[in-house]
């Protein structure tokens, strides 16, 4: 729907897309089979509710049908947030939660695809939504198998196109998602979590200490009712609402497999600039993000890279904060951006050669004295640029800078 066509007014669902959020959960189990085609997946959520019934529904047809048609001509909004609010205080979550749909203004524009969710519920409000997306939103993309090195890479782009102005978007799952939200936290800044099932199951255990940190600094989206678990196709369905929100999908870490180039490949579907960060030639886990390079995609080598990319988007005068927000989207320069590549060229020459040594392969402390460094020099050369932020500690001993020199 054109902007025009969005209306003003209380906050809340219309009742057609609330309905339609209710009609996908009670679908829940046949869009569950049908994401064994990811592709079909998304051709379905495209439908309109009777199609999608028609199409879908089996044997449950006729009785979802006249359920469909029973439903109420007010959305039970007032109900569903009180349900909301209950559910957050047991878990420790103290957040606002609406629901927002695309006939209000204040639904984010990007989300006008055929495809796109009719209705978000959103933790943290509809009005923080609206400021996050009002900006430039980068999706941060990956698999959720990372090794260390697809963690600081995360961390440190998502980092600094955080402390640039840029809001991040990712999922909540192991990985690179973990770590791109956890990096915009370290920023100060708040990112957009897209969930895949409904916003009181979807979140995994283990990430909901992060999962309450990105909520209050930020904002958690589902299009699925609260207490809807989304199972597989519901995973599968949030990622055409994050490369959607984003003008820029970046992959940082990934195989060569569907499953872990699934969101890039359908950000590129959907016209959006895609972008991947190279990788270790032997590991698996550059498999995907280089054969995504080979096929045109944009080499990003820190947050520089992806502020340039925004810049050929239009996204430098077409994405700035609204007036409402008092401030606009100015980024750090390429050349001095927030995720510390401006701080190496103020390091002493014996820290600068052991960084680039370290990012060369050189990466623990015996192997920089077999590289000819003195082995005292090389412990205390490491010592300082791990308190520096420019290093981090790996497994086996090994370190990892925190962001790419250029």
């Amino acid at each position: 729907m054109s902007a025009a066509g969005r209306t003003g007014g209380e906050p809340g669902a219309c009742a057609r897309c609330a309905r339609r959020s209710w009609l996908l959960s009670m679908l829940s189990g046949p869009l569950d089979c049908c994401a064994r085609d990811r592709w079909r997946l998304i051709e379905l959520l495209a439908l309109a509710d009777e199609e999608l019934l028609r199409a879908v529904a089996g044997t449950r047809k006729a009785d979802l049908h006249a359920q469909y048609a029973r439903f109420g001509s007010e959305p039970p909004v007032e109900e569903t947030r009180t349900r909301m609010r209950e559910t957050d205080a047991q878990g420790g979550i103290e957040a606002d939660v609406e629901t927002i749909c695309h006939h209000r203004r204040d639904y984010p524009h990007a989300l006008d695809g055929p495809a796109a969710p009719h209705m978000l519920e959103v933790a943290g409000g509809a009005a923080r939504l609206a400021e996050l997306a009002s900006a430039p939103v980068v999706a941060v993309l990956g698999s959720t198998r990372a090794s260390d090195y697809g963690i600081e890479m995360a961390r440190g782009l998502a980092r600094g196109l955080a402390a640039s102005g840029v809001s991040v978007a990712g999922s909540v799952t192991d990985g690179i998602a973990a770590a791109a939200h956890a990096g915009a936290l370290e920023a100060g800044a708040g990112s957009i979590a897209v969930m895949g099932g409904g916003l009181g199951v979807a979140c995994p255990a283990r990430w909901r200490s992060l999962y309450e940190r990105v909520v209050h600094a930020g904002c958690a989206v589902s299009e699925l009712p609260h207490d809807c678990a989304g199972r597989r196709w519901g995973q599968l369905a949030s990622a055409r609402i994050l490369v959607e929100l984003a003008s820029v999908a970046v992959l940082v870490e990934a195989d060569e497999t569907a499953e872990d180039l699934f969101a890039a490949r359908l950000a590129r579907a959907r016209g959006r600039t895609v972008a991947a960060i190279p990788g270790r030639v032997t590991s698996p886990l550059s498999r995907g993000t280089h054969a995504l390079l080979m096929d045109g995609a944009s080499l990003v080598r820190g947050p520089g890279d992806v502020l340039e990319l925004l810049y050929r988007c239009g996204e430098a005068a077409a994405g700035r904060r609204s007036s409402a927000s008092g401030s606009a989207w100015a980024p750090v320069s390429a050349g001095a951006t927030a995720s510390g590549e401006d701080s190496q060229s103020g390091l002493r020459r014996e820290l600068r050669l052991t960084l680039e040594r370290v990012g060369a392969g050189c990466d623990t402390p015996d192997k920089l004295t077999r590289a000819g460094v003195d082995a005292a020099e090389a412990l205390l050369a490491l010592s300082e640029l791990e308190l520096m932020g420019l290093l981090a500690r790996g497994d086996g001993g090994r370190y990892l800078p925190t962001a790419p020199s250029n």
